[in-house]
């Protein structure tokens, strides 16, 4: 379980990944007075010899956290720039089905940058293999933080508390 942590203007501090917490670091926010807890997790319970809490489902943090605008580049950040749909068939894939293609080559001096890479189905991955003349529908190219996050937001969400989507607008 985990802790959704809000920045001091009550938006999340980053939602790439989505900024959350684990329980225990939660609990340490709580007793360092770093963060105001908004929500709990009523059915659980956390005890020691002379203290008790329930854990804290979303927290707001007392002082503002800059927000990061840079982007770093991950699989998952390339998925998410695609869509998760294939950039050869356009077939919609998942987490679990989807892979990392490089455009041009590793082995013709291609690099794992987001202008070399995009999201593909196994099937027209296996069938480009080595081959640098077949090309992507669109054009790779390096995502704003913001353009990543807007994407993201139109995307379910795991909710590990149900009042998590109060602050995931």
């Amino acid at each position: 379980m985990a802790t959704l942590i809000l920045n001091a203007d009550a938006s999340p501090v980053s939602l790439l990944p989505l900024s959350t917490i684990s329980w225990e670091e939660a609990i340490r926010y709580l007793v360092s007075d770093k963060a105001t807890v908004l929500e709990w997790h009523e059915d659980w319970i956390v005890r020691s010899e002379k203290w008790s809490t329930p854990v804290p489902a979303v927290m707001i943090l007392k002082e503002y956290q800059k927000k990061k605008n840079t982007v770093r580049f991950s699989k998952l950040n390339v998925f998410l720039r695609d869509g998760y749909a294939c950039q050869y068939c356009g077939e919609e894939v998942t987490n679990k089905t989807a892979t990392l293609d490089h455009v041009l080559p590793v082995s013709h001096g291609g690099k794992t940058t987001f202008e070399n890479c995009v999201c593909a189905c196994s099937k027209c991955n296996a069938s480009k293999g080595n081959n640098k003349k077949i090309v992507p529908k669109m054009k790779p190219y390096k995502p704003s933080y913001f353009q990543l996050a807007e994407k993201r937001k139109r995307m379910d969400w795991h909710l590990a508390h149900p009042s998590w989507s109060n602050y995931l607008v």
